[in-house]
């Protein structure tokens, strides 16, 4: 008999840690955010300060770019769709039923080979070369060098905000393109002659910047629109969010997060930018207490 009972108790412990272990897996709850890489950044040191301020409660942030990220808070796959851009200027979602969550402002900066000997550039010169009309830089004050140029994916909600900024509708000229920030920042490092632009917390010493009309890529010049070139980070949900998605979109909105993790990373918190931009492209100031 007291064989039995110890050969019946040796069968029940592993049993019991089997269903312990599944308790424990149970109560641990995750949000999926999905989209742009240029939020990626911002929205992954988030959720890991949110898990340390919420134990078994996870964000699982994913890159893909701003498309997959409208189509896919769209399709109701995922809690979060990360965007460069307003849900309405991109074909083929319905932005009447996306909420925006706008959570911080972002610089496109231009980005070149540290070797090209060009400082400063006008919008227009900007926009000729990746239009292909300027192909040499002794055409804009450099040396004598061919302009390789290093665009972003066609989708890339960073390429569509340069667009929008940049471009005034001309096309883009035939050229290589990159779908990771972190790519095109390496080959512009090892191409002579090459110009290209990144989100500005992808930003290093790898390459060098460009100024544009003289005005510096800053985050003072990004909140006064002295920087033309930028857009917000939303965040966007289908439908007013709820439950654990609804906590991670007000603890990104804390004083904690805004002033010292989006600042830290080099974007702007939403309520000191001076000035907004519809999805139009329309520029006016920050009406005073409107945040």
């Amino acid at each position: 008999m007291k064989k039995r009972l110890v050969a019946l108790f040796a069968i029940m412990i592993p049993i019991i840690f089997v269903l312990s272990g599944c308790k424990g897996t149970s109560s641990q709850e995750t949000i999926t955010a999905v989209g742009s890489s240029a939020a990626q950044p911002l929205v992954e040191l988030a959720g890991e300060e949110f898990s340390k301020s919420n134990p078994n409660r996870y964000v699982n942030v994913q890159g893909g770019g701003t498309g997959t990220g409208l189509s896919q808070i769209q399709q109701g796959a995922v809690n979060i769709g990360n965007s460069d851009l307003y849900a309405e200027q991109k074909k083929g979602i319905d932005a009447s039923k996306l909420v925006d969550h706008r959570i911080a402002a972002v610089g496109m900066i231009p980005i070149v080979n540290k070797d090209v000997k060009v400082k400063s550039l006008t919008i227009k010169q900007l926009r000729e070369i990746f239009s292909g009309e300027i192909t040499n830089w002794k055409q804009v004050g450099g040396q004598d060098l061919k302009i390789t140029i290093i665009n972003r994916a066609d989708g890339s909600g960073t390429r569509a905000a340069f667009e929008s900024d940049v471009m005034n509708g001309a096309p883009f000229v035939r050229s290589q393109e990159q779908d990771s920030s972190g790519m095109v920042r390496q080959i512009v490092n090892n191409t002579a002659g090459s110009i290209s632009y990144l989100a500005m917390p992808y930003l290093n010493d790898a390459v060098k910047t460009v100024n544009i009309n003289g005005i510096a890529p800053t985050i003072k010049n990004i909140e006064n629109n002295k920087w033309k070139i930028w857009s917000y980070e939303h965040l966007y949900t289908n439908g007013q969010p709820t439950a654990m998605t609804k906590e991670f979109l007000e603890f990104i909105m804390t004083d904690e997060i805004q002033n010292k993790v989006v600042k830290k990373m080099n974007y702007v918190p939403i309520n000191e930018m001076k000035y907004q931009k519809d999805y139009k492209g329309n520029v006016t100031p920050v009406s005073k207490g409107v945040k």
